[in-house]
């Protein structure tokens, strides 16, 4: 009786564990939509970085380089940058929701991988 037990009971943990492993592998990812990026951007973001320029602070463009300079080129780091600000550029967290902000970072690598090119 003991040994049919501790067979149920293995049972029930393997499906247990089978069902988390399960619940991670095929939980929907929520992606970032670069378009919507794009409409986020340029209501909150052109007036200083028009074209990925930086109207404040010249050297600090949204261009590749100085985003890989200034270890910016990821969309984890541009995250950060835009929902906690930093120096001249203010933060966005409270005004942007946080899928806005991963939207416009998006847009941005996208924009800094593709030399800013318009279309």
């Amino acid at each position: 009786m003991l040994t049919e037990l501790r067979t149920k009971v293995g049972k029930w943990i393997i499906a247990g564990v089978v069902l988390i492993i399960s619940m991670g592998v095929f939980t929907p990812i929520a992606y970032a939509d670069p378009s919507l990026g794009s409409k986020v951007f340029n209501a909150n973001c052109a007036a200083c970085h028009i074209g990925g320029g930086n109207v404040v602070q010249a050297q600090k463009t949204l261009k590749l380089e100085a985003l890989q300079k200034y270890g910016m080129d990821s969309i984890d780091a541009i995250v950060a940058q835009v929902t906690g600000g930093k120096n001249a550029m203010p933060a966005f967290k409270g005004k942007l929701k946080a899928d806005q902000i991963t939207d416009v970072a998006e847009y941005v690598l996208a924009q800094a991988n593709n030399g800013w090119k318009k279309g």
